[in-house]
């Protein structure tokens, strides 16, 4: 058995917007309310491996690991694999950005597969992805929104 998460939020923005935000990753720890720390490690054309650490957990771990993550702005895409799996066997991501009439619906999709030793089962981090992509992608929706709101005063002639 493996693990399978897919959560989608529509983001009342323009995609060029959310697109620049959201793959700005060197600053995911003000965008992600889990993410303490981010460190690029390289990059080579649209493809990034960078460091991620997380805030303690409540057994005050603080969990870290390598991503790669690469960019494909043309099909409005992002596919992400964890480098340095820690408890998964395998972590594949893929974001999906798509134009709508009420902006701009982001797809996240997590397949993955827990080691034999790790402390959780498939089953208990597909729940747990689901729950925290929920709380996440609403954050990232309202700071999105926010941005977009101030650019658009800005730009209005006085």
């Amino acid at each position: 058995m493996s693990g399978h998460t897919e959560n989608s939020i529509t983001i009342d923005a323009p995609l060029d917007l959310v697109w620049e935000i959201t793959n700005d990753i060197e600053n995911w720890p003000q965008l992600f309310s889990e993410y303490a720390a981010l460190e690029v490690l390289s990059r080579e054309g649209d493809t990034t491996t960078f460091r991620l650490t997380m805030h303690p957990d409540d057994n005050g771990k603080v969990w870290s690991w390598v991503s790669e993550r690469t960019m494909n702005r043309a099909e409005r895409t992002v596919r992400a694999r964890r480098v340095e799996t820690g408890p998964f066997a395998h972590m594949d991501i893929r974001w999906d950005y798509t134009e709508t009439p009420e902006g701009t619906r982001m797809d996240w999709k997590q397949d993955f597969a827990m080691k034999p030793e790790a402390p959780v089962d498939d089953a208990w981090m597909t729940e747990n992805i689901n729950r925290n992509s929920v709380t996440q992608m609403a954050l990232i929706r309202d700071r999105i929104e926010k941005a977009a709101r101030k650019r658009q005063t800005a730009s209005v002639p006085r």
